[in-house]
């Protein structure tokens, strides 16, 4: 008899939809480990020498740890069940930010249109030099900037006033004081979100440079910018 035709999924379907879902997977377990620690204390009972009995308290310890390890486990599932709940609800918060430009030290994708960059001198520098690299880790720029917290347009051109190429640039601030250099730290740039996800227990933002940024790391939002 032909029973070929009744079978329509693939192979990874049919593996992924006979496979129980992990919770159910532990409390199986837990059952089975159950019986055959009952079947164990049964055979130690009735194995035991008459005359030198195992005392009644040694039985109890050994069901209550056997009841403390099971309700570890299942503590565990359930902080598991809701981290994954958490978890959604951020996505689902951050989702609102896709789209938008956020602002974070991240690597920046630049297409020809000026990048917006956040600058955080040191506190006691008195001078500061803007290092731009491309993706490639290449220094393709280093410039004099105010010291300052303000706003500044990087337009993305070298000094012949040639456009550098599209991609994913970085910025470094290093703060001077009297000559010396003192501190360096990566700026903050204004990136479009295009995917918000969850990675290890918590949401994670992906901008149009490629750079995976945790969602409490974004310091602005703005609208995307003509």
């Amino acid at each position: 008899m032909d029973i070929g035709p009744a079978i329509t999924g693939s192979s990874s379907n049919l593996s992924r939809s006979n496979t129980p879902p992990q919770s159910e997977t532990n409390a199986s377990a837990i059952t089975s480990d159950f019986e055959t620690f009952l079947k164990m204390l049964t055979a130690q009972i009735q194995n035991q020498d008459p005359l030198q009995p195992t005392p009644s308290d040694e039985f109890a310890v050994q069901l209550a740890t056997f009841s403390s390890v099971e309700q570890q486990v299942q503590t565990n599932d359930l902080l598991q069940a809701l981290s994954t709940q958490f978890s959604a609800m951020g996505m689902a918060e951050f989702a609102t930010w896709v789209g938008m430009e956020g602002r974070a030290a991240a690597p920046a994708q630049f297409n020809g249109a000026p990048i917006t960059l956040s600058p955080n001198p040191d506190r006691i520098a008195d001078s500061a030099e803007l290092v731009v690299r491309n993706a490639d880790g290449r220094e393709v720029e280093r410039t004099s900037i105010p010291v300052s917290t303000d706003p500044i347009q990087w337009a993305g051109v070298d000094a012949n006033g040639n456009p550098y190429p599209d991609g994913a640039y970085s910025f470094e601030l290093v703060s001077f004081s009297e000559g010396s250099p003192i501190a360096s730290d990566d700026v903050e740039v204004y990136g479009r979100i295009v995917e918000a996800r969850g990675e290890g227990g918590r949401t994670v933002l992906v901008f149009d440079s490629g750079a995976i940024v945790p969602a409490n790391d974004v310091t602005a939002l703005r609208q995307p910018q003509t």
